[in-house]
């Protein structure tokens, strides 16, 4: 696939099964993950692999999450959060790794282990394979985090749902003159 056709047509798809990729398409995946920017060449990510029987075991850590925060849950949301890893055959959770540094601040740390997940996107569309990338509060939970063993200065950047998409959608196309303008120098 030409790499312009593939940046400007990849879709998130929502609806995943299997088969999950091979070990060829992952090496392709996280070679391409490691070649995101990295300012010192510090690679500030990591990434953890959830598949098979360890996608319950997330699910349960999911539950075990929401379930600490004391909220009531009714069967069918307990449910709903153990079904979270099941969307698709492979999860991968993208981790900021965030390293001290003197000229490398965490926000810029960050940002590198996000360019790392669009990697990981754009080497999944690449191979036909279909990816999603999620947040929402398991990402951000402190049980999440100690259960994934996230070290309390990194961050979940996020999970990457991926595997045989259904469908693959058409991209929508948008404006560019939307978001794209000329600075015409300083405001006063």
């Amino acid at each position: 696939m030409d790499a312009i056709e593939l940046l400007h047509n990849r879709v998130s798809c929502p609806a995943l099964n299997e088969p999950a990729p091979t070990s060829e398409q992952l090496d392709i995946i996280f070679k391409a993950a490691l070649r995101a920017p990295d300012h010192g060449a510090i690679r500030p990510w990591r990434f953890l692999t959830v598949q098979g029987e360890n996608r319950n075991q997330l699910g349960e850590l999911f539950l075990k999450a929401a379930l600490s925060d004391g909220e009531e849950l009714a069967p069918e949301r307990q449910e709903k959060f153990r079904k979270m890893p099941l969307r698709a055959p492979l999860v991968i959770v993208v981790i900021a790794a965030i390293k001290e540094h003197p000229k490398v601040p965490v926000l810029e740390q960050e940002v590198s282990a996000g360019c790392a997940a669009q990697n990981i996107l754009h080497a999944a569309h690449a191979q036909g394979l279909g990816a999603m990338w999620r947040t929402g509060d398991m990402a951000y939970h402190p049980v999440v985090k100690e259960g994934l063993g996230v070290a309390e200065e990194e961050t979940i950047i996020g999970f990457i749902y991926m595997g045989t998409a259904n469908k693959m959608r058409k991209a929508p196309q948008h404006d560019i003159v939307s978001f794209v303008s000329d600075w015409t120098g300083a405001h006063e």
